[in-house]
């Protein structure tokens, strides 16, 4: 045993996750977080894990999706964030889709009782000496962030990040709208009716891209010239990009049907999805957005069945800032210049809760072996997590590095199987089974070495 102990700094994902993993293994870890007295644009609470964007953790599906593969590697590893969104989560058909608030309340608590862990509030604003790991995701303070700059000396790569609207759902006009899981998945009557869908035609359609490209948005600032990052792009964005972007996008009308008129098949259909436990509150799905305030207002209430909706939070735009990982991380995920700093989450360059918790379930375990006197063997490719350290220490090419989610095209191909989407199915499974053997033997090793 050791007497080091290991000090986080950041509680969100990625951080609460990192001193969970490090607790449980033994370690005494001090969580540092500046929230609630230093806050963000994007937080509304102090609590850990605060969910401040989608209150989804995208699909379930461990055989055929490399998200649900993560989720199923994280719960094998004795995940908190996990464990916490299992218990808190809400019908979503095939996704994992969570009740935000109890969600983090719930990992807070869990934290704060732990006998090895201490919960120190405040801001962290120069690297640390000691053993840490640095987990402020795409929102690290200023001080902080000048202090990697600086240690670095790179400057820091950075990417624009949207958040989408919440409306109240009982200002949803449900004589337009319908409840309906794409194509009824879920294994629950609610679960398949875990979405409300706004159905349009073609002219509605047609009349609501003309507005989103004329709707007043939010600029770069001078000296922001980030990309966005194609996972989260704001809806005019996509727009932009050709006006049916959006119907084969986040509004396509595919495993839906009306039944306020079930002979017509909408051309384009709003999907909303629980936010909240009471089912009170929707999210847009797939509407992050930069427009201004009142034009958001203006152009949201287009939407059939939202042309009378209250909204409970609008979308917005902030700047995400992540370092170049390739080229500052080893395959520890340790500063190659200061090896005593891990980073773990969203500042690492992977993108989404999931992944970012899973960097910090990563991150927390190698320094927990590290202050035993201890290395863990690198976490097989074949594995989600695997492919996702892989990509960020070395597998992505530095020059053009940006926010990844975990995908199958990170997997090492496994061989004698038919390409193209006609074989995506037998290929997915075959890839989520390699990856559970693979992690189960990367683990059982693991605790073997503890013993």
């Amino acid at each position: 045993m050791t007497d080091k102990t290991l000090h986080i700094i950041g509680g969100g994902m990625a951080g609460s996750e990192a001193a969970w993993q490090a607790a449980e293994a033994g370690v005494d870890v001090i969580l540092h977080e500046m929230r609630p007295a230093v806050g963000t644009f994007a937080h509304r609470t102090g609590s850990l894990a605060e969910m401040v964007c989608s209150n989804s953790f995208r699909s379930d599906d461990h055989e055929q999706n490399a998200v649900g593969l993560l989720h199923w590697e994280m719960r094998a590893a004795g995940s908190l964030i996990m464990e916490m969104a299992h218990a808190h989560r809400l019908p979503a058909g095939g996704a994992l889709a969570v009740d935000r608030d109890p969600f983090a309340e719930s990992v807070t608590a869990k934290l704060r009782a732990h006998p090895r862990i201490t919960i120190m509030p405040g801001e962290i604003t120069a690297l640390p000496d000691g053993p840490a790991i640095i987990a402020t995701g795409p929102l690290t303070s200023g001080a902080l962030a000048q202090a990697i700059a600086a240690e670095t000396g790179q400057d820091s790569l950075a990417f624009f990040d949207a958040i989408a609207p919440i409306v109240y759902a009982d200002t949803i006009d449900m004589s337009v709208a319908w409840e309906q899981s794409r194509y009824d998945k879920g294994e629950t009557p609610e679960e398949q009716r875990a979405y409300i869908n706004c159905p349009m035609t073609r002219d509605e359609y047609d009349a609501f891209i003309d507005a989103l490209l004329a709707a007043d948005k939010s600029e770069f600032r001078e000296g922001e010239t980030a990309g966005y990052f194609d996972g989260c792009l704001p809806i005019e964005v996509m727009a932009e990009r050709g006006r049916e972007t959006l119907r084969f996008g986040p509004m396509k009308p595919v495993g839906l049907t009306n039944p306020h008129d079930p002979t017509v098949k909408p051309w384009a259909v709003v999907q909303l999805r629980r936010d909240n436990a009471l089912g009170t509150l929707y999210n847009i799905v797939g509407f992050q957005t930069k427009m201004k305030y009142g034009a958001q207002t203006t152009v949201f209430k287009m939407i059939p069945g939202l042309q009378d909706a209250s909204f409970a939070r609008l979308g917005g735009i902030h700047r995400n800032t992540f370092i170049n990982s390739p080229t500052l991380l080893d395959g520890q995920m340790r500063l190659r210049s200061r090896p005593n700093i891990r980073f773990a989450g969203q500042i690492t360059g992977v993108e989404g809760y999931v992944e970012s918790a899973a960097m910090g379930l990563l991150a927390g375990r190698l320094a927990a072996a590290e202050l035993h006197g201890a290395t863990l063997a690198p976490v097989p490719q074949d594995t989600a997590v695997g492919a996702l350290v892989h990509h960020i220490t070395g597998g992505a090419e530095a020059k053009s590095f940006q926010p990844m989610n975990v995908n199958f095209g990170l997997f090492p191909p496994v061989e004698g199987l038919k390409a193209g989407r006609r074989g995506r199915k037998d290929r997915y499974k075959a890839y989520t089974d390699r990856a559970k053997a693979a992690w189960l033997t990367w683990l059982g090793a693991v605790r073997a070495d503890a013993a």
